[in-house]
């Protein structure tokens, strides 16, 4: 049967329709949530071994570009498995459980605890987690919205929100992983669009009467967050991957201390709360900088923030991760070997930075998986 090329064209124009609302509801998925899971494993020549490395987290984790189709390759947990892979000789699948836009109580429930199946498999040895990022960045465009008296309580419980939820993905992570996992970390926060902070609100403090600088307010909250959840670590038996130090401290001593920044700035284990947060907002303040300006020397600098001043930039390519689905891939390490324990990128964009962190609490080898499921060569979940 013959097709008129007006029938065609109007076929054609509810298609495109068609493809467009998709994608118009897929912008609105990714203003919100949008999940973006990925399983790429690192095959190693010459060995048949394979090891498992979960993380649960949001947009950080799942390496959002800005698109709903596809996230970077080699977000920070394939970056560290990349580092595992050498490290223990064997094949690393890193399986990337993540939510992009998700504040820290949907990545507890909805992925930590609803797919705790992943960190179940008898190959992982490694969990990591990162959260609360969201919690912040909500908060922070809450509170700069505001005019009149200023209302801090969105800020107030974000932190809390954030306290409670890191520490009962530990718990939980603790209690349902499989047994033979060798490593747990909790990632903490940078500062995203430090810069653009510097500037006082529209709302003025119900005490001073006066206008408020975000970001000296916002510094000293996200400071919070980030001493609870390497002191709940220490607690409960994870790592603390320090990513504020890391991304916002240059690394030279740029202050005549004696400190290299990116070292002084870190998480001191035993510290008090109201210690670390001095040292942060006022002792060290002089020496924090925006990580869109990574100084690794004083006159080298990376930058590790995308253009959406908030998401870390990365190197690898990108895979289908979103509203068309997830991918599960294999393909060699970009890197075989490391020296000093660095790979040649180590600190020129943010996710491999972020990855190199991750594996500095790698541990020693770990025992072999057990043959059947999650041994061998099997694929992801």
């Amino acid at each position: 049967m013959k097709t008129s090329v007006a029938a065609l064209i109007r076929s054609c124009s509810r298609a495109a329709v068609a493809v467009l609302a998709l994608l118009g509801l897929a912008a609105g998925a990714a203003a919100n949530t949008l999940t973006q899971n990925v399983s790429w494993t690192i095959d190693r020549a010459n060995t048949t071994t394979k090891y498992r490395i979960v993380a649960y987290g949001d947009s950080i984790y799942s390496g959002y570009n800005g698109s709903v189709t596809s996230a970077a390759k080699y977000a920070a947990p394939t970056v560290d498995a990349e580092y595992l892979s050498s490290l223990w000789n064997a094949d690393i699948e890193s399986v990337r459980r993540a939510k992009s836009g998700a504040v820290a109580s949907d990545i507890y429930n909805n992925k930590i605890v609803a797919e705790k199946s992943y960190m179940q498999d008898s190959s992982t040895r490694v969990v990591t987690f990162e959260m609360c990022g969201n919690d912040g960045l909500q908060a922070r465009s809450d509170f700069r919205s505001q005019t009149g008296t200023c209302n801090y309580s969105g800020v107030l419980s974000a932190v809390n929100s954030c306290k409670t939820y890191v520490a009962a993905g530990m718990d939980f992570i603790n209690a349902n992983a499989y047994p033979g996992t060798t490593l747990k970390i909790v990632s903490n926060l940078y500062y995203p669009g430090y810069d653009a902070d510097n500037v006082q609100s529209s709302c003025t403090d119900p005490t001073t009467g006066t206008t408020v600088n975000l970001q000296s307010m916002f510094l000293a909250k996200l400071a919070a967050m980030n001493y609870w959840m390497c002191a709940y670590a220490l607690q409960k038996g994870f790592r603390c991957a320090d990513n504020f130090a890391q991304y916002m401290g240059a690394d030279y001593d740029s202050n005549g201390d004696g400190q290299i920044d990116s070292e002084a700035l870190r998480y001191v284990a035993n510290e008090t709360e109201s210690s670390y947060v001095d040292r942060i907002t006022t002792l060290l303040r002089s020496t924090i900088r925006d990580s869109n300006a990574h100084f690794v020397s004083a006159s080298s600098s990376y930058d590790y923030i995308q253009s959406d001043d908030t998401h870390p930039t990365y190197t690898g390519g990108t895979v289908t991760s979103g509203i068309f689905g997830s991918t599960t891939g294999t393909g060699a390490a970009r890197y075989t070997s490391f020296t000093d324990g660095k790979s040649p990128i180590w600190n020129q964009y943010g996710h491999e930075r972020m990855g190199w962190a991750l594996s500095t609490s790698a541990s020693p080898l770990p025992a072999p998986p057990k043959k059947g499921r999650g041994g061998g060569k099997s694929q992801a979940q």
